[in-house]
């Protein structure tokens, strides 16, 4: 298995644990930080979801400003309470459930008043559970399906005068870090009981059904009602405040009271007054009514048109937060380009419509978790990439720098373009240009390595320069000499004068170049150059490590030329055809003797020769150039 494999898998595999490790922390309580992202995400949900109707099953009658204004105090009065609630009686409520903490005594009369106005309907009392801190706690120890109810230290209850008249529930809600209440508890305990919630209270004496508690869920007659794991109502907001039918308790005291608003209704008693009673940010409103709160969730429980956030939604989850990072990992691996990150980007885009989807219809599917296992994986894979790719970047352009020096810059540019160039041989026309150092095998013995090196890198960057500013290409140095081809990558009209003014420019500048060496190293050293036009074979040869180059009489011709200069006390040989490809008309800064014919070694025929050299310069008919290496 390739190490790529071996590090993708790797990948994965600590993908998956961290989708599983996040998802198991949150859900035992130990990432409760991802609540505030949570209820961010669901306000957003709900917002798109949008404002709707709900059923009209529950009126809230509102201890509002208006009340407080006549009556001029706050909390009401018992008296006055007695008669709103009398009022609401007379019209024949399914429940009157009272959403004020009826626990402290007041005036005797005031008392006994309410206490007998209880007792002639159904009524339920708030009740409030007394936790240790600020926030509700989850007690993990215990067994059973209580041991993760909201365990409080006690139940502040409304005065035995009043709770023996009516049935009590634990008012409460359970707003977490971000303040908004998203789930109220169905259940609550104290050391030694559990008590029902006010909502539960009210729903299950609304609908007159028989209430059983069981996992995950609460059977009210044979309606199931789902619940969280701890028993807790998730709830969704229909709209800002005022969307359940309210009326101001003032409309009592006026005598404008609309039956129908409460006739055969679940009528709610709360407090709305301006610093009276609890306020909670919710999606659509800043400051909701804590009895708006309390009245969506007995609406959820008595409509059943709640969310579900179940077991199974529960391990829906689970799966989700393990899967999709594993998923975009996978496809970032798998397309180390624009594609994996569009396909990556068209998951998570799918991933949050369906899970707004699933919201909009009543699913309530948490994108927090989700999000916290996707997002630093898939952060750090795509971070790791990206800093392998320029490594690796980095890595193929040194080579492509180190090969370079080591190929024509030409022929790289069409190999990138076409890597099957020359992987079949092409005849062709091209002119080939061969130089060669003189004496130098015999100066290699007498000096320094070093010094040798230096002066054999001078000779080839001279070679390479002016191979490059005339068009050719350096099919390969051999040892101090080196091929010049002019005709690759692609054949010119104008190589065979390309071909020309380099073997010009090479007899100049090498002659300057030697001319610049120390003495004893400069009168040691000659050089020859052969230049010749025709047909050639161009291919790649080699099996593992190939090099471009030329063969053929065109080759072997330009090659022997070196030997012919040197034989006739020159140090530049032109075939004819050479010349009369490049259209030479003769040169004004250079003397052009022959022609001479003559034969080649290893060749039958007769070539025609040139032999060029500077103006007013005397043949080097030296002994030195005399020498072939």
């Amino acid at each position: 298995m390739s190490s790529r494999r071996v590090q993708i898998l790797a990948a994965l595999a600590l993908t998956a644990l961290w989708g599983a490790g996040i998802y198991a922390g949150y859900a035992t309580g130990h990432l409760r930080f991802l609540d505030r992202l949570e209820a961010t995400l669901t306000d957003w949900r709900t917002q798109v979801r949008g404002v709707q109707i709900p059923p009209d099953l529950v009126t809230i009658v509102a201890i509002d400003d208006t009340v407080v204004k006549r009556g001029g105090s706050y909390p009401l009065p018992r008296a006055d309470l007695a008669r709103v609630v009398d009022t609401i009686v007379q019209f024949k409520p399914k429940v009157v459930a009272i959403d004020l903490l009826l626990v402290d005594r007041s005036a005797a009369i005031g008392d006994a008043t309410l206490a007998n106005t209880l007792a002639t309907g159904p009524m339920v009392l708030a009740a409030a559970a007394i936790f240790p801190s600020a926030s509700e706690t989850v007690e993990a120890s215990g067994q059973g399906p209580f041991a993760a109810l909201p365990q409080a230290e006690r139940f502040l209850l409304p005065l035995p005068a009043f709770a023996d008249h009516a049935e009590v529930g634990v008012v409460n809600v359970a707003t977490g870090q971000s303040g908004s209440p998203l789930a109220v508890p169905m259940l609550f305990r104290t050391s030694d009981k559990v008590e029902l919630s006010f909502p539960l209270r009210v729903a299950a004496r609304a609908l007159d059904k028989p209430l059983t508690i069981a996992p995950d869920q609460l059977l009210l007659g044979d309606r199931a009602v789902p619940t969280d794991s701890d028993f807790a109502l998730p709830i969704t907001y229909y709209g800002p405040r005022r969307t359940i039918r309210t009326v101001s308790a003032q409309s009592i005291f006026d005598g404008t009271l609309n039956r129908a608003a409460i006739e055969n209704r679940i009528v709610v008693i709360g407090a709305s007054v301006a610093g009276g009673g609890d306020f909670y940010p919710t999606p659509f409103d800043s400051l909701m009514p804590g009895v708006e709160v309390v009245s969506t969730a007995i609406t959820h429980l008595v409509a059943g048109d709640g969310v579900v956030r179940d077991r199974k939604v529960h391990i829906a989850e689970a799966l989700i937060a393990i899967l999709l990072p594993m998923l975009l990992v996978g496809l970032l691996a798998w397309r180390r380009s624009a594609l994996g990150l569009v396909a990556a980007a068209a998951v998570m885009i799918a991933w949050a419509a369906l899970n707004l989807f699933a919201f909009t219809h009543g699913v309530w599917m948490n994108a927090a978790t989700t999000l916290a296992a996707a997002v630093p994986p898939v952060v750090m894979f795509a971070g790791v990439q990206l800093w392998a790719g320029g490594r690796r970047t980095q890595y193929l352009a040194a080579k492509s720098r180190s090969l370079a020096q080591f190929q024509a810059p030409a022929v790289q540019e069409w190999l990138a373009r076409d890597p099957n160039f020359l992987s079949k041989p092409v005849r062709q026309d091209a002119a080939a240009v061969f130089i060669d150092l003189s004496g130098f095998t015999a100066l290699s013995e007498r000096i320094d390595p070093d010094e040798l090196q230096d002066i054999l890198k001078a000779f080839h960057a001279l070679i390479d320069r002016t191979a490059i500013d005339c068009g050719g290409m350096i099919s390969g140095f051999l040892g101090d000499g080196a091929m010049i081809l002019f005709g690759l990558p692609g054949a010119m009209p104008d190589d065979a004068a390309r071909a020309l003014k380099c073997a010009i420019d090479l007899h100049r500048g090498v002659e300057r170049w030697i001319a610049s060496l120390p003495p004893a190293i400069r009168d040691q050293l000659g050089f020859k150059i052969g230049a010749h036009f025709g047909p050639i074979v161009a291919s790649r040869l080699g099996e593992s490590h190939q090099h471009i180059t030329a063969t053929g009489d065109t080759v072997n011709v330009a090659s022997r030329l070196m030997e012919v200069a040197v034989q006739n006390g020159a140090r530049l040989a032109l075939s004819d055809t050479l010349l009369d490809a490049a259209d030479f008309q003769g040169a004004s800064d250079g003397v052009l003797s022959g022609p001479l014919l003559t034969q080649v070694r290893g060749r039958s025929g007769v070539v025609t020769v040139w032999f060029w050299r500077d103006q007013d310069k005397p043949n080097q008919a030296t002994a030195k150039a005399e020498m072939i290496d």
